[in-house]
């Protein structure tokens, strides 16, 4: 059955059929899959506005936008769906211990070390590895994400537990999120002399946000000053309320220069990983992990750290991971030395990687090397693709009301940050107290003092949250890469205008509402003709103001004969004027428009948006 001509062009009615078409597809893959020719697809989108070329990667809207013109249902794949479909072509599977419950094993727990700056995270896990990490870092700051091994209980009855060091200063707080990403447990450190500090409450979210559960360990009590039950007070208005306060959070004090209170601190993570989590994995199968961190090695080119969640991985084995793939040449643990096997839970550094993959990325193992060339390129194909087609943006508040128009979003999470604590606080307990019904809700996942940080961009980039500025601004390249991301960035100056906003955006009110504003009027007195500028109209100006570049309407006799005109030049004898007062007269040019008649009166006006009420 063929559609109605578009244009001159016949093309196949799609009667609601689904396409399903990868990010950044080009018309010509849309072609392919309806059977039509890339070329008319090219000439109906031109009608419907947007031009595009037949090889070019198109954004989302524009392909939902022809399918509906041809009546084809189009489904863009997510990245997700998409990774799920490249590997089952293959019959893999990846995120799934393979076999049944009796071939599940216990496994050691993942543990992320977070905290603020100088608190003394590093050295914690040096006093518990009994190696120096420290001496090797700039500035006595880490540096890079490590991940290392150690035994709880030595002897017969021994545990392992592997720890992720995440970086604590502020330029690595992405890093820092990817590592709540890939853990079972959080240790947050909070110095006793210190308290808590703003790193702290944002480590505290990431890791809330990766919805794990939370040891606390506060270190450095041997220090003058130190008070252990100030940290427990301060982390119970955020929601970590110690067992001895009848809570379910363990706190651990420790100092790591004596190194008191270590066996403890391991002790505590195993009964929170017994208590609140079956930590069970395949060792038989083949590996899967992440990819923790990367690096190009001048001598050993690329060298990747990856943690194995599942299987067992060994020299020899194929391995892709994200876009990267190679054969594993040798596996080093966290002191340099050979590992022959990485069981589940094991972080080793991997050598023999074609290229470097990202932090986060997830890695397999593959039957044959010819398999991990053929997804690893795949996938550098599919994100190259995504990235040439026009960015979208993740959520804006529109964006939130539409979907609640759809039935789709019911939650809007929201990152506040203010130029002071108390500003914060008093906007996130009006955002909360808003009510607009039991259909929607809103969720506030993090909330800070300061400027807003790429750390903030990407807590909001995985979790399709709005961030909310409250008297402050993007630090360097933030604003970039915000827009970069697709993440919706709000600046407010007065909090009622905020929370005004944010209860229209639940309300399902953010409509812009516009309204037409009157400028001024003019009485064309005499018309004169002009071989430069065509018609130019002389002109008394009656009421308030006349200026360049607004927009404009003719009235004759009480009656608007030309509307949504331009006053194009406007002078006043010969010189070139931006506005001409009330009293004054003036030559007035409407640009293409020439039907200007004697007694004619020239309103102008402009369009405002209205204040939502």
């Amino acid at each position: 059955m063929q559609a109605p001509t578009i244009g001159g062009v016949r093309l196949p009615r799609g009667n609601g059929a689904v396409v399903r078409l990868p990010r950044g597809a080009s018309l010509t893959d849309f072609a392919e899959k309806i059977d039509a020719s890339p070329a008319d697809l090219v000439t109906v989108l031109f009608k419907l506005g947007e031009m595009v070329t037949a090889t070019q990667s198109v954004d989302d809207d524009t392909l939902r936008l022809l399918g509906s013109e041809l009546d084809f249902d189009v489904q863009v794949v997510s990245p997700e769906d998409e990774d799920r479909e490249l590997l089952e072509s293959f019959d893999l599977d990846f995120g799934e211990d393979a076999g049944d419950e009796g071939d599940l094993l216990a496994r050691p727990p993942v543990v992320t070390v977070m905290g603020h700056v100088d608190h003394g995270k590093t050295k914690l896990l040096d006093a518990i590895r009994k190696t120096n990490v420290v001496a090797g870092e700039a500035g006595g700051i880490t540096q890079h994400i490590g991940a290392y091994q150690v035994v709880a209980h030595p002897g017969a009855d021994e545990r392992p537990i592997t720890f992720i060091d995440t970086p604590g200063h502020e330029a690595f707080t992405a890093m820092r999120a990817r590592g709540a990403q890939v853990t079972d447990i959080a240790v947050l450190v909070v110095a006793a002399d210190d308290g808590v500090k703003p790193q702290t409450i944002e480590a505290l979210n990431h890791a809330q946000a990766a919805e794990v559960p939370i040891v606390v360990a506060v270190n450095k009590v041997d220090k003058e000053g130190a008070d252990p039950s100030k940290v427990r007070g301060q982390l119970t208005e955020y929601g970590l309320v110690a067992e001895e306060y009848g809570g379910e959070t363990m706190f651990v004090d420790v100092s790591a220069v004596q190194g008191t209170g270590l066996d403890d601190l391991l002790e505590a993570i195993l009964l929170t990983a017994d208590a609140a989590l079956d930590l069970r994995a395949n060792p038989s199968q083949d590996a899967q992990g992440v990819a923790i961190e990367a690096h190009l090695d001048r001598g050993r080119g690329p060298v990747a750290t990856v943690l194995v969640q599942r299987g067992t991985l060994r020299p020899g084995d194929s391995i892709v991971a994200g876009d990267a793939y190679g054969r594993v040449r040798a596996m080093l643990d966290e002191n340099g030395d050979p590992v022959e096997q990485a069981l589940p839970s094991r972080p080793v550094q991997v050598l023999g990687l074609t290229s470097v993959p990202g932090a986060g990325d997830t890695f397999l193992v593959v039957s044959e090397d010819r398999i991990a060339r053929q997804i690893a390129q795949t996938r550098q194909a599919r994100e190259r693709n995504a990235q040439l087609a026009k960015s979208r943006a993740r959520r804006t508040l529109e964006d939130f009301l539409k979907s609640i128009e759809e039935g789709e979003q019911r939650e809007l999470n929201l990152i506040l940050k203010g130029d002071v604590s108390g500003s914060v606080e008093a906007l996130e307990d009006a955002l909360v107290k808003i009510e607009v019904g039991d259909d929607v809700s809103l969720r506030v996942i993090h909330r800070g003092v300061g400027a807003i940080t790429k750390s903030d961009v990407t807590l909001a980039s995985a979790s399709d949250a709005v961030v909310v500025g409250f008297n402050v601004r993007p630090e360097g390249k933030v604003a970039e890469y915000a827009a970069q991301e697709g993440v919706d960035v709000r600046f407010y100056s007065v909090i009622y205008q905020a929370i005004e906003e944010v209860e229209a955006a639940l309300r399902g009110m953010l409509k812009p509402e516009f309204e037409e504003v009157q400028l001024g009027t003019a009485e064309v007195r005499e018309v004169f003709k002009s071989s430069k500028f065509g018609t130019i109209a002389g002109c008394l100006v009656r009421s308030g103001e006349i200026r360049r570049n607004t927009k404009a309407r003719l009235v004759r006799d009480g009656t608007v004969v030309a509307n949504d005109l331009g006053i194009a030049t406007l002078r006043r004898f010969k010189d070139d004027v931006t506005e001409v007062r009330e009293g004054f007269e003036c030559g007035i040019n409407l640009g293409s428009y020439q039907d200007v008649k004697v007694d004619d009166v020239i309103e102008t006006y402009e369009m405002r948006e209205k204040a939502r009420s």
